[in-house]
């Protein structure tokens, strides 16, 4: 008897094994945030050909598939790969060549940064920086070029403010692009100093300096974006919304995803130019694995920082001026006409609150009603009161960066005023118009890491965990509402919540496994977590050493 119960259970259990279906990877005894409709936490999925094949239960996980690796997760939380909503991708790969502002305390840091990198590249024709921040500067004033043009009076000299709104330059910056005191740029200004240009150029002046400076050639490009790449996978990022691209740019990313030299999955959205937008709406919208083109990036005005934001009431701290659209409203007006007609999505920046209104209004007129346009509002940073409904209304997604709200609290209520900035960096209002929000970066203005801006969102406070309780604390998203912003919600955004944004079957086993469950750690530990692995299609990408 003993005998043949035993010859029965290993028939059973080599029938059992025959039966099991053959994936590529099964990870099992996982604290895995699906980020599914229903928020499931479970403990095990299988891959195969680069696909969640299922999820569920380590014990039924097991039983039903195998392979030849099964890797136990002892217990470390795991969440869908990270998505960044709104970034600069390939100008962030450009800045890793540049020198680093960011931070800088004074101006007189940032001439010993830039004379440091200039004794490193004597050779360079050209010195170009990114990231200064005159908010953090004795004075809150904005630079001049007069040390400039004494150190580097040879070569020209560009320096990105860290909202990219703003640029400073040296003489020899300023001959280049042809500004003298009587240069009038539309959607921009030439700051002037005594009656001559101080050499900080705003929005759409920069193009004059900017469109004059020589292009890196492309093997440089190339390794300067696979550098980026690198970056973003040790922070768990596996996609991103690129805000603001050329066809010759998209045109180099998608050869080097097919190249396989690039594996991040990249949310492309065009510039509006008129050779992009004959290209584009003749070929229409562009799919493959890796990247998605149909929509295009539309800048309604400046900065905040900057005083590009244009307001409905002038500036607090600045009379008289209102700051300013980047184009005549007929010219918004018309881009969404055609862009409706031929089917992209329209995303506009737009940070102040008359900006806010316009584009809204605009948006309004061709959305009509309820819809499945998904058309987008980038940063949504300050709106009036009567404005947030449209949201609603007319299904407009708020595209927003948590981190913005907590690099501005200190110097917001000064340029708004302490009752306009009630209504600045509002999340909670803007979620309560469509369930939904999309949440980004905007690196490189901000941090690249996605657990900053999570903490941004849930605590409201800065990298010290200040200001105690938060700043604007009404407007902190919760945790889950956090993650799903960035992962389903920013999917969603990009019209593909079918293939990525959260552990499900038959979508990209994109996922990301973290030190410490972000979930469940008191807030201000919240930074300190680091990334153990990141995943793209089933493939790891990045793992800590």
């Amino acid at each position: 008897m003993n005998k043949l119960l035993l010859s029965f259970t290993f028939i059973v259990l080599i029938a059992s094994c025959s039966t099991r279906e053959t994936v590529d990877a099964i990870y099992f005894n996982g604290n895995i945030y699906t980020v599914n409709d229903k928020f499931d936490k479970e403990e095990a999925f299988a891959i195969k050909d680069g696909k969640f094949l299922a999820v569920g239960k380590s014990k039924d996980i097991r039983n039903q598939y195998r392979s030849d690796e099964e890797i136990d997760l002892l217990g470390s939380a795991v969440y869908p790969g990270f998505i960044d909503g709104h970034a600069h991708f390939i100008r962030y790969a450009k800045d890793l060549g540049d020198v680093d502002l960011v931070g800088t305390a004074s101006f007189d840091e940032l001439i010993q940064r830039l004379q440091k990198h200039a004794d490193q590249y004597p050779e360079a024709p050209a010195l170009l920086g990114q990231g200064w921040d005159q908010n953090n500067w004795e004075g809150k004033q904005f630079p001049d070029k007069d040390t400039l043009d004494i150190l580097f009076p040879n070569k020209v000299v560009m320096l990105r403010r860290v909202d990219a709104h703003a640029i400073l330059t040296n003489q020899k910056g300023l001959d280049l692009a042809g500004v003298t005191a009587k240069t009038k740029v539309s959607g921009g200004e030439v700051l002037l100093k005594d009656g001559q240009p101080s050499g900080v150029l705003i929005d759409n002046a920069m193009n004059l300096l900017m469109d004059k400076m020589p292009e890196m050639d492309e093997d440089q490009k190339k390794e300067l974006i696979q550098q980026a790449q690198n970056n973003c996978f040790a922070v768990g990022i596996t996609s991103l919304a690129e805000a603001g691209l050329d066809k010759s740019q998209i045109d180099l990313l998608d050869a080097m995803q097919k190249d396989s030299l690039l594996q991040m999955r990249i949310y492309a959205m065009i510039n509006p130019t008129a050779e992009n937008i004959n290209h584009y709406f003749s070929n229409g919208h562009y799919k493959t694995d890796y990247l998605n083109v149909r929509s295009f990036k539309i800048y309604g005005d400046g900065a905040l920082g900057s005083r590009g934001a244009c307001l409905i009431q002038p500036y607090s701290d600045d009379e008289g001026n209102y700051g300013f659209l980047r184009s005549k409203p007929q010219v918004f007006d018309s881009l969404a006409k055609i862009i409706f007609a031929k089917d992209f999505q329209m995303n506009t920046h737009c940070i102040g609150d008359s900006a806010n209104r316009a584009i809204t209004s605009i948006y309004a007129k061709y959305l009509k009603g309820k819809n499945d346009k998904r058309w987008r509002i980038e940063h949504a940073q300050v709106l009036d009161d009567n404005d947030f409904s449209k949201f609603g209304d007319y299904n407009i997604l708020p595209s927003v960066q948590p981190t913005h709200a907590t690099s501005d609290m200190d110097w917001a209520h000064e340029r708004l005023g302490e009752e306009r900035v009630k209504n600045a960096y509002a999340y909670q209002e803007l979620l309560r118009q469509n369930g939904k929000l999309v949440l980004g970066s905007d690196f490189p203005v901000e941090n690249i890491n996605p657990i900053y801006g999570f903490h941004a969102a849930v605590a409201r406070q800065d990298d010290d965990n200040l200001p105690e309780g938060g700043f604007q604390p009404e407007n902190s998203l919760n945790r889950e509402q956090a993650l799903r912003g960035m992962t389903s919600w920013a999917a969603f955004g990009q019209f593909e919540e079918k293939e990525k944004g959260s552990i499900a079957k038959g979508k990209w086993a994109d996922f990301v496994i973290l030190d410490q469950d972000i979930m469940e750690v008191p807030v201000e530990e919240l930074r300190g977590t680091e990334v153990m692995q990141t995943y793209s299609a089933g493939q790891k990408v990045y793992e800590l050493r």
